[in-house]
């Protein structure tokens, strides 16, 4: 299974396992990835899994401000891989193809993610 983890914002380090149901993510109180930011519309995107093709995918909900992955904007329904970036409203998230046992383990995959993405420093 794959999971979702909140990589900024007042909610950093929070981690949602996706299953293979459709999650709604928006700032709406009813839905399971709720992601409190004000740019972000109730219902912002929709992420999905396709039985047949074993692939996750991204879908924009008509939002305000759209869906980034990897810093493009998606359009259509968009095929989502391991590590992929996804930013919605002023909020960054990473897509990741394990499941977690726990917040802890989620968090701790987390910072090493962001290790391996930290630009090198030249004296």
């Amino acid at each position: 299974m794959a999971s979702i983890i909140v990589m900024s914002g007042t909610q950093k380090g929070n981690y949602y396992p996706l299953g293979h149901r459709t999650n709604v993510v928006g700032r709406d109180e009813g839905l399971l990835i709720q992601i409190l930011d004000e740019h972000i519309s109730r219902k912002h995107m929709q992420i999905g899994f396709d039985k047949d093709k074993g692939q996750y995918y991204a879908l924009d909900m008509k939002s305000k401000h759209g869906v980034f992955i990897n810093g493009s904007k998606i359009d259509n329904e968009t095929a989502l891989a391991d590590c992929d970036q996804i930013h919605i409203g002023q909020t960054d998230l990473l897509f990741t193809e394990k499941d977690f046992a726990d917040g802890e383990s989620a968090l701790s995959y987390y910072k090493k993610v962001g290790e391996r993405i930290r630009p090198t420093m030249i004296d």
